[in-house]
């Protein structure tokens, strides 16, 4: 039986415990075409998927535009579309931050995805000073007041910022990087967003794939993928590729999660499972390039608990292989 929905913050919305994150077959992953990646959406769809998260800078809108075309063709209950602005400022600097500057995207976003009003507006990794201006959060209202946006998220590449995001009462959801591999924002952060009421949206799940346990030393990566060319954070931040663990300890870190994967399932479904172990957790949003792997994503609500003796087991691989690597940074 699958995890019974969850709320999704003070929203009022209740979404499935998996939906399905669109970064992969916008672009950066290596080349999916359309027809696949129309197919996998409605694959992650059919599923049981309620939640879908985009950018403006997936595929340049791309990402949107296939979801607009694919929710166009369908019918019965239309899915959360969540959508980020805020990486097409260039330089990506602080300064860029503007109302004006973030209405643009928005407008944007709202003729990429054929609506007249965004569900939910994420701030897509805003450099941290950013969380440090309040005028620009209580700005940010106005477009919430105009109706072009029903609620307003960030997501955060650091604990400091998602601490610091939900003192704004405005900020209803964060999305954060965290899975077997990061698990810092469980000490602190988890228990804030709680007791305030903001929704958490996980992302990077499966550590930019390592945690399916199906990469090796000699794996190889498009020179369009991420995993090729962001290795050290040469055009984003490095945590968000392999979570930022260095990629031969990780290899180390996955042989030894191996023995712990429950019977009958992958790894990466123990991976999602951990994650929605915590019940702080909204949903967690894995990509997919293929139908089968949206399918599998989304089977991972309906495995039982994990066991008190795998979670340990877990939590000491990360105490002793990963942690050095990755706890204080982000």
């Amino acid at each position: 039986m699958a995890l019974p929905d969850r709320e999704f913050g003070r929203t009022g919305w209740e979404v499935a415990p998996i939906g399905f994150g669109s970064w992969a077959i916008g672009g950066s992953w290596g080349e999916v075409s359309e027809a696949d990646a129309k197919h996998t959406l409605s694959a992650a769809l059919d599923s049981g998927v309620t939640f879908i998260d985009t950018a403006d800078v997936y595929g340049d809108g791309r990402s949107e535009r296939i979801i607009r075309d694919v929710l166009a063709s369908r019918s019965g209950e239309r899915p959360i579309v969540a959508t980020k602005a805020g990486r097409r400022i260039a330089p990506h600097v602080a300064e860029g931050y503007t109302l004006d500057a973030i209405q643009k995207s928005v407008d944007r976003s709202l003729r990429n995805l054929g609506v007249d009003c965004l569900d939910l507006l994420q701030l897509h990794c805003p450099p941290t000073e950013v969380f440090y201006r309040p005028n620009f959060f209580a700005e940010l209202a106005t477009l919430i007041e105009k109706g072009k946006l029903r609620f307003l998220g960030v997501s955060v590449e650091k604990v400091e910022e998602a601490l610091k995001a939900i003192e704004y009462p405005n900020v209803s959801s964060v999305q954060i990087i965290y899975n077997i591999f990061r698990q810092r924002p469980e000490e602190l952060f988890f228990e804030e967003a709680r007791r305030k009421g903001v929704a958490v949206i996980v992302r990077v799940p499966l550590a930019s794939g390592l945690l399916t346990g199906k990469m090796a030393s000699e794996t190889t990566f498009a020179p369009d993928d991420h995993r090729n060319f962001n290795r050290h954070g040469e055009a984003f931040d490095v945590g968000e590729t392999f979570a930022g663990v260095p990629y031969d300890i990780a290899l180390d870190a996955i042989e030894e999660l191996r023995p712990l994967v429950p019977k009958g399932a992958s790894m990466a479904q123990m991976a999602l499972r951990w994650i929605l172990m915590n019940d702080a957790v909204s949903i967690v949003i894995p990509g997919g390039r293929t139908p089968a792997q949206a399918k599998a994503n989304f089977a991972a609500s309906e495995l039982p608990p994990l066991s008190h003796a795998t979670m340990a087991a877990i939590t000491e691989i990360y105490e002793t292989m990963v942690k050095e690597y990755v706890h204080h940074r982000w």
